[in-house]
Order: C-alpha cells, then structure tokens, then sequence
C-alpha cells in the first residue's frame, strides 16, 4: 500500500511536485499574474492548493489536475458576472480550466483578480482571528 502524498507546507513545495514541466510553468505564469494584479497579495496553501490572500481574505486558488491547469476564483458571482470572458473555457460553477500550452491571457486572469479584490472589499474589513 502507498501513502499518501503529505499536503504541501508551502507554494515551492507544491510546484516542487509537478512533474509536467509545462504545468509547472502554466502555473508559474499565473502566479505571476496574478501578483501584478494584486500587488501586496501573500502565498499560502488553501485546500492543498497554491493560493493568494489578500488583506486577510483568501483570493484565489490555482493547481494542476490530471488532464489540465485550474484558476479558482472561489466566488459564483465572479464566474457569473465574467461568463462572456469565460465562454471559451471550460468552467464549472467556480474553476476555470485551462491547458499548460495555452495559459490564460494575463488580461483576464487580472479582471478575477480584480473582481475578487472588490468583491472582498465589498464584505468589509475581516473580523476575528
């Protein structure tokens, strides 16, 4: 019997773990993006997965899968009010699927990041913790 992978610690450690070089560089790519649209956002691991937060609220997720690289608004509302954008993608209700050899246009991956940040801001500041 195998056992399981431990969960990553942090976002070097997860990349570490992608052996598809192409996925790894997608993924290099959109977190690179995703830090130009969101200057001051901090990495963490949500879910087992590379994700940023921002101002204490987490903002977005991002991970590779068997068949394909993900960006994770986490909002419904986001992925509703971008559905224009989003229409040659595959999504599901709140993951935007893409291929490692076709990333997703740094334009679009700053109009989530953006729509999250208002969205974020539009709850107030975070209380507790």
């Amino acid at each position: 019997m195998h056992a399981k992978p431990r969960r990553p610690d942090d976002v070097a450690t997860y990349l570490d773990r992608i052996t598809d070089p192409a996925k790894r560089a997608a993924l290099e790519k959109l977190r690179r993006d995703i830090l130009a649209a969101a200057p001051g956002a901090v990495d963490c691991i949500a879910w087992s997965m590379p994700s940023f937060r921002l101002d204490g609220r987490l903002l977005v997720c991002y991970a590779a899968a068997k068949n394909h690289c993900s960006l994770y608004p986490m909002s419904t509302g986001v992925m509703a009010d971008l559905a224009e954008d989003l229409a040659k993608y595959d999504t599901t209700k709140g993951t935007i699927h893409f291929q490692a050899d076709k990333t997703l246009p740094a334009a679009l991956v700053k109009k989530v990041v953006r729509a999250r940040i208002a969205e974020n801001k539009a709850k107030g500041p975070r209380r507790g913790r």
